[in-house]
């Protein structure tokens, strides 16, 4: 088989999920507007510890209070898209962010504490919004290759909202920043709202009956997934600082940008590879993988570019990974409830990423930077471990949905 060949099979299954009626421009506002939000948390942590002058445990517990609020948030904004539509919901949130960011940079910092938290509950929900919305427009048998291509427009959205932050910040003011990033946020809401993607199907709308019960869609088998989306992003949140500690006990801070830029290359390189596999991959051993890819990735830290080869078998299940658990998610919970489901999904990467850190910095302080990527990575591992089982379970019978 000719190498074109070859690249025209690998190839096949993106253009035809991009070749689906919506899912091109819906990725493409996708990528614009999590650029802004991607920026917001290193916003917030420079505007307290440069405008406000606290310490960074002080801009932690901000960053901290946003996350509850996001984690609680999101769960609540996808019943709330369910129940009533997608557009209510991103009118209240993009008003609700215009408000938050438009007065943060002006509040002492006890106010700020408590905003803080109002402005993650109340988080314009674009990761979940354009899950959803992937899971209306695309039929299972593209969702693979749809979800892959929403996994890597993350990390695009990643490679640049924190770098533009800390540029901005820098160059100009963090008070500053914190206004273009509300700008940025209310701007991505405005745009939803016009565009106004489907959170359903037309057959699902047109067969719209009363919501399932939770404890009917929230099976073990979900449960599972969750659980498996929050140890990844533990992981992934671990392995972040980790890396800084590695290369800052060897002299070698300069080096960090680059690696952690290599490492998301990885990633969509990871990325692209699944959406065009054959078979699927579960969601429990991706990340199985992936945590155990990490435990020696500290080995690699006496010189940078060891370190970033290092990277490269973990780095490359982070996108798939992602993907498979959103995938699952679309799959495993019914329509009416998928909101909800995508709600929930995000709040398990966001408790995951909330966790990976302080824990990877705790066992670094406590032993050497290379155990951050071991603790983090066996965490996963056992995740992964206990997951397995439901994971494995077969496909419950078709929920059907009943009065509440």
């Amino acid at each position: 088989m000719s190498p074109e060949v070859r690249t025209n099979m690998k190839l096949t299954p993106y253009r035809q999920a991009l070749g689906l009626p919506g899912i091109r421009p819906l990725l493409l506002i996708a990528v614009l507007a999590r650029v802004p939000v991607t920026a917001a948390g290193i916003t917030l942590t420079l505007h307290v510890v440069l405008d406000l002058e606290r310490g960074y445990a002080a801009a932690g517990l901000v960053g901290g209070a946003m996350t509850v609020g996001t984690a609680i948030g999101a769960p609540l904004l996808g019943r709330l898209v369910d129940r009533h539509g997608l557009r209510p919901v991103i009118a209240v949130t993009t008003v609700a962010e215009a408000i938050f960011w438009a007065v943060a940079q002006a509040l002492p910092y006890p106010v700020l504490l408590v905003a803080a938290f109002f402005g993650g509950l109340l988080t314009l929900p674009v990761f979940s919004v354009v899950r959803q919305s992937i899971a209306a427009l695309a039929p299972e048998a593209h969702r693979r290759p749809a979800y892959a291509l929403d996994s890597m427009s993350v990390e695009l959205s990643f490679m640049i909202g924190p770098a533009l932050a800390v540029f901005l910040s820098t160059a100009l003011s963090p008070r500053v920043t914190m206004l273009a990033v509300g700008s940025g946020i209310v701007l991505s809401g405005i745009t939803l709202f016009l565009f106004n993607p489907p959170v359903r199907t037309a057959a699902e709308k047109a067969t719209a009956a009363a919501p399932v019960r939770r404890r009917e869609w929230l099976t073990p088998r979900l449960v599972g997934v969750l659980a498996v989306s929050a140890a990844a992003t533990l992981v992934l949140g671990g392995t972040d600082v980790a890396v800084v500690a590695v290369l800052r006990e060897s002299g070698q801070v300069a080096w960090t940008g680059l690696v952690l830029a290599v490492w998301a290359a990885y990633s969509l390189v990871g990325g692209f590879a699944y959406g065009s596999a054959s078979r699927p991959v579960p969601p429990v051993g991706l990340m199985g993988a992936l945590a155990l890819c990490t435990i020696p990735v500290g080995l690699g830290g006496g010189q940078w570019w060891l370190l970033a080869i290092a990277l490269l078998p973990a780095g490359a299940l982070c996108a798939p990974t992602i993907a498979a658990t959103a995938d699952a998610v679309s799959r495993l919970a019914p329509a009416s409830a998928r909101g909800e489901a995508m709600g929930l999904h995000g709040s398990a990467m966001t408790v995951g990423i909330a966790l990976g850190a302080p824990l990877a910095g705790a066992v670094i302080d406590a032993s050497s930077p290379a155990w951050g990527f071991a603790a983090t990575g066996a965490v996963g591992a056992l995740v992964a471990l206990l997951a397995l089982p439901a994971g494995l379970r077969r496909r419950r019978a078709p929920l059907v949905p009943v009065e509440v």
